[in-house]
Parts: structure tokens; sequence; C-alpha cells
């Protein structure tokens, strides 16, 4: 049985912000001929500009489209309009044996699903855990990047050691430009992570009141990274794996996805898909969805790369619960983690896990750092807290009065307190060690994204 979906959940499926407005036009009967669906999909046809209408079918399981549109966007907005349709109005739909064009691509992506596993997997290398899913370029490349590497983290090193030197009253007066030109080496140094966390080292002084601490914490953050990768041959596999995914190798995941259990970290179980966020930086959009495993009481991250106005990866559907097995990647706290096989259709979330108070939900945190210290986003999960607004900034108290902030730039604050109404409710965000980021909450049953 396919899960039901909100506007939220529907329109989070969207490339993008103009594709979500445009498909909400067309979640009207009038917009449509031919409406069908039965248990597995749902059709029909869209007035168009074209001569013909569009043919649009959605596969409700995962959910899938596919529309005779000229759109490069996937989904388009004629698939998400159709889903919305059917969310609101599944009086509009006839019940019915799907028409040929429908039933030829289902049965099309059947033959796909089916023959996917029996394609050889590639060989998998005989080598621990934690080497797996790096990046492994011929040995001349690998011992190349290793050079420049070494060399940007010392220079690095020096950088924060002169910064200090000057004083924190000297870099909030720094102009763009002194950050972005140690980044830039940074890049050629091949040290991509790195370059990132210093160019957001300069936009620390403009964050407000207590600009300093979290300057001298990042910077402590970076020498600590710097330090480490002069050493990293005597560290611990998981240890060197967390700092070069920091240091901004890449990671496989193809290898990951056909690893056994003798080569990486397995886990199946019912899987709650708790939130989702996406971030742009320059041209890149990173997507980040947050799960959480019933059996195993642990989390897990699916990440998804675009670049440009490439489709990002929607399978994985907040508000949705997967029995999947999943390959996490080598850490000493291990998080990311791969989709390897579903074992059943979605279904819908109806309550999220949650820490009783803020306080334990801020120690597993600790935890969590003091065995990756790079982590920069944790997922914390509270059962019962209400929002409040104190002053001009957001935050949530439980119900023994500990309080946690959230984020500056939140901006649905107001919405919500509604949904609380004044009374605890479940809320799902990512940490970032200072303040909270809510992405999804669980009121009166009903699943909310932020």
């Amino acid at each position: 049985m396919p899960i039901s979906r909100s506007s939220e959940q529907i329109l989070a499926l969207a490339p993008d912000a103009g594709s979500a407005r445009a498909a909400q036009s067309l979640a009207g009967a009038r917009s449509w001929m031919a409406l069908g669906c039965d248990q597995r999909a749902a059709w029909g046809e869209c007035k168009g500009s074209a001569k013909d209408p569009y043919r649009t079918q959605v596969d409700l399981a995962e959910p899938a489209f596919r529309c005779s549109c000229p759109s490069r966007k996937f989904p388009c907005k004629h698939g998400l309009g159709l889903l919305l349709l059917l969310a609101h109005d599944p009086g509009a739909f006839e019940q019915a044996a799907p028409p040929a064009w429908v039933s030829e691509w289902l049965a099309r992506r059947d033959q796909h699903a089916v023959a996917r596993p029996a394609q050889p997997a590639p060989p998998i290398p005989a080598a621990p855990a934690a080497e797996i899913p790096l990046a492994a370029p011929p040995s001349r490349t690998a011992a190349a990047r290793e050079a420049k590497v070494a060399a940007g983290t010392a220079e690095l090193g020096r950088w924060l050691r002169d910064l200090l030197r000057r004083g924190l009253a000297e870099a909030q007066s720094q102009p763009p430009g002194f950050w972005n030109s140690m980044a830039a080496r940074l890049v050629d140094a091949q040290a991509p992570g790195l370059a990132r966390m210093v160019r957001e080292l300069g936009t620390l002084p403009a964050t407000g009141a207590g600009w300093q601490s979290r300057m001298l914490e990042r910077i402590a953050c970076l020498h600590l990274l710097a330090d480490s990768y002069a050493r990293i041959e005597t560290l611990a596999p998981a240890a060197q794996a967390d700092l070069r995914t920091a240091i901004g190798w890449s990671q496989a995941s193809g290898a990951l996805r056909a690893a056994g259990p003798e080569q990486a970290l397995l886990r199946r179980d019912r899987w709650l898909v708790l939130g989702r966020r996406v971030e742009e930086d320059e041209q890149l959009r990173t997507q980040r969805t947050w799960l959480w495993g019933e059996a195993c009481a642990c989390p897990a991250l699916l990440l998804s790369f675009a670049m440009f106005s490439q489709p990002l990866d929607r399978s994985v559907l907040p508000g949705s619960v997967i029995d999947a097995e999943l390959a996490f990647f080598p850490s000493a706290y291990p998080l990311r983690a791969v989709v390897r096989e579903y074992f059943a259709p979605p279904a819908a979330l109806t309550s999220l896990p949650g820490a009783p108070d803020c306080h334990a939900a801020t120690g597993v945190y600790a935890a969590a750092l003091a065995q990756q210290p790079w982590l920069e986003r944790f997922p914390l999960a509270l059962a019962a807290v209400t929002p409040e607004l104190a002053g001009e900034h957001w935050r949530v108290r439980d119900q023994a009065g500990h309080m946690l902030p959230l984020v500056p730039r939140f901006e649905r604050g107001w919405q919500l307190l509604a949904l609380s109404g004044g009374r605890p409710l479940a809320l799902f965000g990512e940490w970032d060690g200072m303040a909270l980021l809510p992405l999804s909450a669980l009121a009166e049953g009903e699943f909310w994204m932020l």
C-alpha cells in the first residue's frame, strides 16, 4: 500500500522553489484529463502549451515520476501537481486499471528492479572496513595529493598561529579577501573541507554577541585538524577516515553498497526518516536526510550532492518509515550511510524518537563528539519540548525547565508554536553544538516538516 503524503512532504520533492509554486497551480482537477489511479500508480493528462496534453504518471510506492513534457527538471511540475491533486482530492481520480502507456512504464521499472541485483557486483578488496569508502586513486596520484595536503595543513597551522598572535579584535576587522585568500590556497592544496571552514571563520564576527568564543572554538578545531594530519599515520584507521573526510577527501559509495559484513558495518532495521535539509554553496547543493533505526536506536545520515540544476536524490521521503539495510562509512562514530537494499514499501511515520530532556539529548551529542571531534552537525531528537519566544530569539523548553536555543536563521518559530498550542511536542533537528535547527515535529500524531 502506498503511504499518504502531506503537501509539505510532496513539495519537499521539488527540485527548486519555482517548481514547487508551479506544481501548486496544477493541483486542481481543471488542469487535468483522464485522471486515474490504482494501488500502485496514479496518472493523468495535463493541458499544456503543446498540441497534445502531457502524459504524467507517478509510481506511488517510492515515489517515482515520468512525464512527456520537455522539462529537464525532475520531478517536473506536472508530476508534483498530480501527486498534490491525489493528496487533496482523491475523488477526482477514477479507480481503474492503468492504460498501456502507464503499465508499460511500470513493467520496465519492475524489470530493472529484478535485473539490478543479478548484475555482478564489482570486486571488493580484502581490506579493513575503514579503507573501503575513501576514494582510492592510483598510488602516484594519491601520493601527490598527500604531499599537497600536508603542505597546505602546515601553512594553515602557521596562519592560525599568526591570527591568534594578532588577536581576535584585528581578525574582526579583516576584509573578506583576507579569509578568501587562505581558503584559495587550501583549495589549491586539495583540502576543500578546510577551505570551507576558513571561509566560514570570516563570517563569525557578524553573528552577534559571543562571536569571540565561537571563533576561538573554530580556530581550535582547525588547528587540531592541521596538527592531526601531520601525524595521521599514528591514528587508528577509523580516526584516519574521519580526518580525511573533514579535510575534504571524497567518499565512494559504490564499493560500500557492494561490501559484505566483513568490510563494512551493515544494519537492517525499520528506519524512521526524520528530516531533510538542503544547502547551497555556490553551484553545489548538498542534501542531508536523517534517519533513526527503531531496533538499533542509532542515527544515520544519507548525503546527496548535485551541481547546477541536476536533481537531488529524493527517493527517501521524510515522514516515512523504510525497511532497509544500510551500509555505513567507516568512522569512529558511524553516521553517514547508503541504502543497500529495500525489503518493503515505505509506511507512514507515526512517532518520533527522542531524549526525555535537553540534558540527555546534549549528553548523547557530547559522547559522540568524544569519539568523532569533527562533527559539525548532529541529529537531535527531543520527546517533549515547548517552543517559546525569548526577546527576539526562539528556544525550546523541556518539562524540567531546561532550555536549548534555536538558530537565529530559523524562520518558522510561530508555526512551531502554533503546532504545539503551548503544549509539549516531539521535535527533531540539527544541533551544531550551540543551537538547534528544527527540521520536523510531531504534534497530535501528525508529522510536520519545518
